[in-house]
């Protein structure tokens, strides 16, 4: 059984989306008109594989602002776990709560998932890099967590 994986390819349209952040801050695609922006989902705060691609993220964080990407993660988690998340790695990019799974879903990333031999449903890890018209310039499905930026940047 293979995981699942997004129905977008490269040149697709970016579905609007619009959720809060860490500080309950609103955040939507268009915010973000004109901007490059590296929308990454990931399934949950302070776990080993989402620790390690947020702190890759936050560790080459200059060279993607230098490239001119604007940062966003989303996960299911609350707003709460989001700031201790931040707090904890100094993270410099903000975190969507999308406890309704109302974007997750939107962009195609909840689906069935195998790991250590069982299956269920979650978030898919992956990466869509949206370009300043708002289309998929590409769609990471494959993350490598410790080697993120490498991925994004290549």
């Amino acid at each position: 059984m293979a995981n699942h994986s997004t129905a977008f390819k490269i040149g697709d349209k970016a579905p609007d989306f619009k959720g809060k952040d860490q500080n309950g801050k609103s955040i939507a695609l268009k915010d973000f008109k004109g901007k490059k922006i590296v929308l990454y989902f990931y399934p949950k705060d302070d776990t080993p594989g989402c620790t390690a691609q947020a702190c890759n993220l936050r560790d080459n964080y200059s060279v993607l602002k230098k490239k001119g990407y604007q940062v966003i993660g989303v996960s299911a988690d609350d707003e709460k776990k989001h700031l201790k998340f931040i707090d904890k790695y100094e993270l410099p990019f903000p975190l969507i709560a999308d406890v309704d799974l109302e974007i997750i879903k939107k962009y195609d990333v909840w689906g069935t998932k195998k790991f250590m031999g069982k299956v269920y449903d979650g978030i898919i890890r992956t990466t869509f890099i949206i370009d300043e018209k708002g289309k998929f310039e590409d769609v990471i499905t494959e993350v490598k967590t410790k080697e993120h930026t490498a991925q994004i940047i290549k």
